[in-house]
């Protein structure tokens, strides 16, 4: 046996996707990490051991301009790229080398942490060291730092060190929570295996072990939505154990969702019901996916109640998005629904307090295990929210290491750094603007060869009956008045109903309170631009939600030309909409207003009303993404052989030594990781392929100081070799990956 010290700067234990993030993240900012993870593979339940999707704040669509940017943003797009049939083993390669890619990562696979060294009474506990065995190497590795993340999952280190915590469910009468048991109680969520089939092209037969479990002796064949075609996530109910203990009692689970799967496959292959008989196994999971066990107590703790008033706490660093998804203790023997769900009116907002240890001084932790209660957990408990969580942990971990700050220290006197440190990386914060004082940007006079300045809709290509409401979200300048023309076909004489409707909070897109309506009588006719006359006068630019109320006389047009900052919707859930929504309230607005049938489609109209939401001088306006208006550049439709351009100018000579460019990925955009669902293009379209980036030197001409032909990311940073002095910077567009318009979010420039 080999006994070695590793002694690094943060050292983060687990390496699901909040510890990958949280490594990342604080490497990038120039600690040393020692990332730790017990498995042979990175991504946690997303590895290709697991296979579960990952799921985030889209909520498979439901929320609006909600996918994840920062790390997991990129991991998302990237996978979308190199991987789009959603192949379990491409997707560990994609989180493997987004930690490879980072020299400051040192990382420990099939390592077990199982020892903690820490001292101090119970409220004022500090680690000293964390201790594991590398399995199949034989080594004894003890790890040293100053900061130390629990991103386990079930919080074994946080546990060890002495960290509070709770198991189990609150009574509803501790924070008010209405989805709470009136008793406090130990039961958690269960744990899932899931398995792989297909189609081996000729009859195979399949013999059950004598440990399947005959299902039809079982509630899951009448309660339980079970087809031949199936296979992965789409069984994510075959979940149980949460009456008993998930860690403890865990190969006992694992052995009960291994009898279930076989006697699924039994029945679907034997039973005569399904055309199956080519149908074969291709792979079982062997390592149940825990979704919960310990969560510890931080300096506040994240409740039902927070997440459905979407509290915009002043030390937010993360969001979320998916519902409040909480499953029956039975699991699959449940005589209920698998799930039931509560959402949000839109995104809501986590605390930076709720990421470290109310009484271990130098534990950070992220993912499944922060702080919440058990019903709040139901919605921060998915992997995509949980790799955003870690982002903003190991953000902080990094500069608790720089400041020699304790986490509670960092929050109550560096908050506010904290949040600009994460938009500087592109994090998921929202409603937060930058105002990084190095940032020259923000100083710059900027402008553009054009902007986008008049919406109009107008390639038909399907009509739509309007036999239900329907809506178009699209950007509002205070002031607005003017005409909206709608592209209308009417078999008789009749009224168009049309309202205007504002959407409360900036980060909502659903209508709030109504501001405005009118009607117009419409003559018998086919494809008539029919001009409504609009009059809201808003404070300042937001969002307006435009109703048309459904009328069977007439019939609108559908385009498959979709524009930045608009989104179309129907009202009640479509019948083509998936069977997973149909345990969602559907009078929840977010769920009863849907675009699940309209991604990437609009209604066909004109609008006459000026709008100032695509000037160039929004890349310095502070936001990274959409928040009460789409907070972009657009330029106008590109011309054959036009070349868009976006300058900065200063009035002195500024010398320039990094710019950071955003591009729009639209993320509006549900990705996935693995097979749920794959769109038809490799790379989001609205993303600047070709580009070069230019400065004026002091003889007037353009200097080109980076170019890139084939970009497909979002965010690229150019460091230059030697600072240039310059008067203005032009960031000119060559190419687009199939949009019709140049589309800018951020720039920023560092001396």
């Amino acid at each position: 046996m080999r006994n070695e010290t590793e002694v690094s700067d943060i050292t983060v234990i687990g390496g699901g996707l909040a510890g990958v993030c949280a490594a990342v993240a604080a490497a990038r900012l120039g600690q040393k990490v020692a990332l730790v993870q017990n498995r042979p593979v990175l991504g946690g339940n997303s590895s290709s051991e697991v296979r579960v999707w990952v799921c985030g704040a889209t909520a498979h669509g439901i929320n609006r301009y909600a996918r994840e940017t920062g790390i997991m943003g990129e991991m998302f797009v990237e996978n979308q790229y190199r991987n789009p049939d959603g192949n379990p083993y491409l997707w560990d390669l994609i989180v493997l080398e987004t930690v490879r890619a980072e020299p400051n990562i040192t990382l420990f696979l099939n390592t077990d942490v199982h020892e903690v060294e820490a001292d101090g009474d119970s409220d004022a506990r500090q680690i000293r060291s964390v201790t594991g065995w590398m399995m199949g190497s034989e080594r004894r590795i003890r790890f040293e730092s100053p900061v130390f993340l629990d991103c386990t999952g079930d919080g074994l280190v946080g546990f060890l060190a002495g960290a509070k915590y709770r198991l189990g469910r609150e009574a509803r009468d501790e924070y008010g929570e209405e989805w709470a048991p009136e008793t406090a109680d130990d039961v958690t969520l269960g744990s899932t295996l899931l398995f792989y089939t297909k189609d081996a092209g000729h009859p195979v037969k399949f013999v059950p072990p004598v440990f399947a479990k005959d299902i039809t002796q079982t509630p899951i064949p009448i309660k339980r939505v079970i087809r031949s075609g199936d296979s992965g996530c789409h069984y994510w109910w075959i979940e149980w154990g949460g009456e008993l203990d998930t860690v403890h009692d865990n190969e006992r689970i694992r052995d009960e969702l291994w009898s279930v799967i076989y006697g699924i496959w039994d029945y679907i292959k034997n039973s005569g019901k399904f055309d199956a008989a080519n149908m074969t196994l291709e792979w079982v999971g062997a390592q149940p996916g825990k979704r919960e066990y310990r969560r510890f107590v931080g300096d506040y703790v994240l409740t039902q109640n927070d997440i459905m008033a979407q509290e915009p706490f002043g030390d937010r660093v993360a969001f979320g998005g998916w519902s409040i998804d909480l499953h029956p203790p039975q699991g699959m023997y449940a005589e209920e629904s698998g799930s039931k769900h509560m959402h949000a009116d839109g995104n809501y907002h986590v605390p930076f307090r709720s990421l470290y240890s109310e009484n271990v001084a130098n534990l950070l932790f992220a993912g499944r295990n922060i702080s919440a209660t058990h019903v709040a957990f139901g919605t921060t408990r998915v992997m995509a929210t949980c790799a955003v969580l870690g982002e903003a942990a190991g953000t902080a971990a990094a500069l608790c290491v720089q400041h020699g700050l304790t986490p509670r220290e960092l929050s109550r006197s560096r908050s506010g750094e904290l949040q600009q440190t994460l938009l500087k990386q592109d994090a998921s914060v929202l409603g937060v603007a930058n105002d990084d004082p190095l940032d020259l940007a923000r100083s710059a006079k900027v402008s553009a060869s054009s902007h986008l300045s008049r919406i109009a809709i107008e390639e038909a290509e399907a009509p739509y009956p309007l036999e239900r409401d329907i809506a178009v979200l699209m950007p509002a300048d205070p002031g607005l008045a003017g005409e909206v023309a709608w592209l209308v076909d009417a078999e008789q004489g009749t009224d168009m109903t049309v309202e205007v409707w504002s959407t409360g909070r900036p980060e909502n897109y659903v209508p709030a309170a109504l501001e405005f309506r009118t009607s117009v009588r419409i003559m018998p006719g086919q494809g008539q631009w029919v001009p409504v006359q609009l009059d809201w006068q808003p404070a300042e630019p937001q969002n307006a939600f435009i109703i048309v109320r459904k009328n069977p006389d007439l019939t609108l047009y559908l385009s498959s030309k979709p524009m930045s900052g608009l989104l179309a919707f129907e009202r009640g859930t479509p019948a083509r909409v998936s069977k997973e929504l149909e345990d969602h309230d559907d009078s929840q607005p977010v769920v009863e207003w849907s675009m699940k049938g309209l991604v990437r489609k609009l209604f066909c109209l004109r609008s006459a009303i000026g709008s100032r939401a695509y000037h160039p001088e929004h890349v310095i306006d502070g936001y990274k993404r959409p928040y009460g208006g789409p907070h972009m550049w657009v330029s106008e439709r590109i011309a054959d052989g036009e070349t868009p351009w976006l300058k900065l100018e200063w009035g002195e000579v500024q010398t320039i030594r990094e710019v950071h460019l955003i591009f729009n990925d639209d993320v509006n955009e549900d990705l996935i990781n693995l097979h749920h669902h794959r769109t038809p293009f490799d790379i989001i379209p609205e993303l600047v392929r070709a580009y070069r980036l230019e400065a004026l030197d002091s003889e007037g001409k353009w200097e080109t100081l980076a170019s890139e032909a084939l970009n497909r990311r979002r965010r690229t940073v150019h460091r230059l070799e030697e600072p240039v002095p310059c008067t203005a910077l032009r960031l000119v567009v060559e190419r687009t990956n199939g949009s019709d318009y140049a589309e800018v979010i951020e720039v920023r420039a560092y001396g």
